[in-house]
């Protein structure tokens, strides 16, 4: 397989209405608008996407309209679960609805050792053969993180073509730079390390802020991705106050705030998540307005 999902993928949140039932319209919309601004990838599923709390019929409702409103971008669905034989069905499905690739984060709660890591995306390359798969990295929550050492044999199943890197490590992420073989693709799992990623050899981002701001997130990562540093860090240093906003409570509550406060979408999250507070409300329309992205 040769080198993929370089560049700027969004990971969608997935819009809710008030009394929590999925809101199809406002995930359309927000499809649309982040491919107008010029990502590159779209991953629907993932953390942001509240991908736990929902069902098997609303997962395939969000793949499908997905797809439909890509306009030839590549789609990316989110396939992650703690229990194995889960994780191989939910990626067999994304590749019978025609998704473009897997996100797969490594299991959570159960703390898998490395072999155990191994066996796990093993089962879900098995599962959908030809699919690839992006491997998910992100220990603060799911408590075990893919070491170099891991990853080094991770890259040895062929569908496993590219690492989300969310550790905010960067001694990590220059370890897996250095070593990232032919065909392999690194990519920042946060966007406030993306501009460090990619100088030490990350070649792509997996975006929250960019469900706000696609087309400023697609100038800041293409000036990195070109070695124009002083683009990127104009463009890095007018988002960062948003970028830190948007985690301030567990990402996607802050997100789902800052879509109400620009009209993109309501702010209803599914428990166990609760609506932001008011102080973070607070700072994320002062930011808004710092990052250009005020209603």
């Amino acid at each position: 397989m040769t080198r993929m999902f370089s560049g700027l993928a969004v990971a969608l949140a997935t819009p809710f209405l008030e009394d929590g039932a999925l809101d199809l319209d406002a995930f359309r919309r927000l499809v649309r608008h982040v491919v107008k601004g010029g990502v590159d990838h779209l991953v629907v599923l993932g953390t942001t996407g509240e991908s736990p709390t929902l069902s098997d019929t609303e997962r395939d409702a969000l793949i499908e309209a997905c797809l439909e409103e890509a306009q030839g971008h590549s789609v990316i669905v989110g396939a992650g679960s703690n229990e194995t034989a889960r994780t191989a069905a939910l990626t067999r499905r994304a590749q019978a609805l025609g998704a473009d690739g897997a996100l797969i984060v490594t299991p959570y709660y159960n703390k898998p050792t490395p072999k155990g890591l191994v066996a796990h995306y093993s089962e879900a390359a098995n599962a959908a053969p030809g699919l690839p798969i992006i491997a998910y990295n992100v220990p603060g929550r799911t408590g075990v993180n893919i070491t170099p050492a891991t990853l080094a044999k991770l890259w040895e199943i062929p569908q496993v073509v590219a690492v989300k890197e969310s550790t905010g490590n960067l001694a990590q992420i220059s370890e897996i730079a250095r070593t990232l073989p032919d065909g392999k693709t690194l990519l920042s799992g946060d966007d406030n390390m993306a501009l460090p990623s990619i100088a030490v050899g990350a070649t792509g981002l997996v975006s929250v802020i960019a469900n706000l701001l696609p087309a400023e997130t697609k100038v800041l990562v293409d000036a990195a991705l070109k070695g124009d540093l002083a683009a990127a860090q104009r463009m890095h240093y007018r988002l960062l106050p948003l970028m830190d906003a948007l985690f301030l409570e567990s990402s996607p509550i802050p997100l789902k705030a800052a879509l109400k406060l620009t009209g993109q979408a309501g702010d209803t999250v599914r428990l166990p998540l609760v609506n932001a507070e008011p102080a973070t409300v607070a700072r994320l329309t002062e930011t808004l307005k710092l990052a250009g992205a005020a209603r």
